[in-house]
């Protein structure tokens, strides 16, 4: 594997405050890899030291097989998508994307040449000879994203390029940014607190919490085989169920119900204070849960339709139990049903250490 991107016990601190700590990440040539994680877990630090705003307090930092720790960020090879549009207002898009090529004093056929083709990627090429403030929020994004596009680099940065926008924007937008990936094939690292967008986008997420990677994987790993609970919780909407119970040989005891857990792969085994997940999608309803191997008479507490499926809140004892229902499937809170789910599609959490077990 050719590394684009290597980074090797980075470590960032301002004043006594540890912001990353012996951090190590490397990205393929032409992946697409996603940072991903709440506010103020290190990811745009992480992406801002990469692109050379922000100077490391220790480490090493690789583009292309150069150390580019200490270069200035236009010497890095890079470009860069902010998640503010950052445009200039008194210059037309056409001005707006060839500024940087004008500054470098690369020759004017070569800077129309640059403009075209990304104006064409990026399907604004009605939009040249208007001015940012005659564009629409995901225009003035495409044109964000052809300002980077210009520079013909081999590493793409983008900054929550699409937390200003709309849904229905972030979506249409979403899809044009992964066409652009395959098109393009160059290497694109991204940061977002939106998981919908990393497991969209990636082909490796890179989940971070308090400066530190907690599991580097592809989108279906992550989803279905988190490394510990905080990975387990952040990842799925809704949220993956924890019941909390002591684990006993194959058996986990849930507010004094017992659950076999005997068809779950255990990658390593110790009794204790255990904690099961199981994705509200893997909780079968009626028919189905009598085929599963755990099956439990639950009450409907809470009824949330979503349009294309129903949520719904139940209970395992005094622990909350979220499912997901067809559409057609109709719950009310009251109603008695049977629930069943099968064990080796959940995880196995120590409650103490937080690890998948």
């Amino acid at each position: 594997m050719t590394s684009s991107v290597s980074i090797r016990e980075l470590s960032l601190s301002f004043g006594h405050v540890k912001v990353l700590e012996s951090l190590d990440l490397e990205v393929a040539q032409g992946e697409f890899i996603v940072l991903l994680g709440p506010s103020g877990c290190g990811k745009s630090t992480l992406l801002n030291c990469i692109a050379g705003l922000l100077d490391v307090s220790d480490g090493e930092i690789h583009i292309s097989g150069r150390n580019v720790t200490w270069d200035e960020p236009k010497d890095r090879g890079i470009g860069m998508v902010f998640q503010s549009y950052a445009l200039y207002p008194q210059m037309t898009v056409e001005r707006n994307l060839s500024f940087g090529l004008r500054v470098a004093r690369m020759p004017k056929p070569e800077i129309d040449a640059r403009v075209k083709r990304a104006s064409e990627i990026l399907q604004i090429e009605p939009l040249l000879q208007r001015k940012p403030v005659e564009l629409s929020g995901g225009q003035r994004q495409r044109v964000a994203i052809g300002r980077a596009l210009v520079r013909d680099v081999d590493v793409f940065l983008f900054d929550e390029p699409l937390s200003n926008l709309d849904a229905k924007l972030r979506s249409d937008l979403r899809i044009e940014i992964k066409r652009l990936h395959q098109r393009l094939k160059n290497t694109m690292i991204y940061v977002t607190h939106d998981q919908v967008e990393a497991m969209t986008l990636a082909d490796r997420i890179a989940i971070m919490k308090n400066g530190v990677i907690q599991q580097l994987d592809d989108p279906h790993t992550i989803y279905n085989k988190p490394v510990n609970l905080f990975v387990a919780g952040f990842i799925g909407s809704p949220s993956m169920n924890f019941l909390r119970g002591q684990l006993t040989g194959t058996d986990i005891s849930v507010d004094g119900q017992t659950i076999s857990i005997a068809s779950y792969p255990f990658e390593s085994h110790a009794g204790g204070p255990a904690v099961l997940g199981i994705r509200p999608e893997h909780v079968a309803l009626g028919d189905e849960a009598r085929k599963m191997p755990v099956q439990i008479e639950s009450e409907i507490e809470l009824v949330e339709p979503m349009g294309a499926d129903t949520i719904a809140w139940t209970k395992i004892g005094t622990q909350s139990l979220t499912f997901r229902a067809a559409a057609e499937v109709h719950l009310v809170p009251g109603q008695k049903v049977l629930i069943g789910f099968d064990p080796s599609r959940g995880s196995v959490f120590n409650a103490e250490s937080g690890q998948r077990i």
